[in-house]
């Protein structure tokens, strides 16, 4: 079978690339695309270490086959921040030491800014429930959870 063309947007940028019918979009973003942030941690949509937003919505890019991006607005770890200028979760991820081996940190990143761009003023039961498919051996979460937390408190200031 031969390569589908696809056209899509990546991190705000129009990106066309080639890709066979079976390959997913993780693939292709770290092969094709040197798009190396989305971790593959499982292959199976369990550990969320793949995150990406497709239109808005939080998937795994391990589940998603490449052609299904034709046409879509994807959003991954390496369009968060703005050049040198971290993403204030990023920022807060940092501050608050919410991130060890950093297997996982992506995928957290990206699923915590989905869920604050969806609801900038979550509960901490809601920003564990939001995060629930993203696994993390390493830090046991209340870093994580805590970090989310104060930087939606953070942007409801600025705003």
């Amino acid at each position: 079978m031969s390569k589908l063309h696809i056209s899509t947007i990546i991190n705000g940028e129009p990106e066309e690339f080639l890709c066979e019918p079976e390959e997913t979009m993780l693939d292709v973003l770290r092969d094709r695309l040197s798009l190396t942030g989305s971790k593959e941690g499982c292959g199976s949509g369990d550990c969320g270490a793949c995150s990406i937003t497709v239109d808005g919505s939080l998937i795994c890019s391990c589940l998603m086959l490449a052609a299904e991006s034709e046409g879509k607005k994807i959003e991954t770890i390496e369009g968060m921040s703005d050049g040198e200028t971290l993403h204030p979760l990023q920022q807060k991820f940092l501050e608050e030491a919410a991130l060890q081996c950093g297997i996982c940190t992506p995928g957290m990143l990206v699923a915590a800014k989905a869920l604050l761009d969806e609801n900038p003023d979550p509960t901490e039961t809601e920003v564990r429930f939001w995060l629930a498919g993203n696994l993390c051996r390493c830090t046991g979460y209340d870093k994580i959870v805590r970090a989310v937390l104060d930087t939606a408190q953070e942007i409801r200031e600025i705003k």
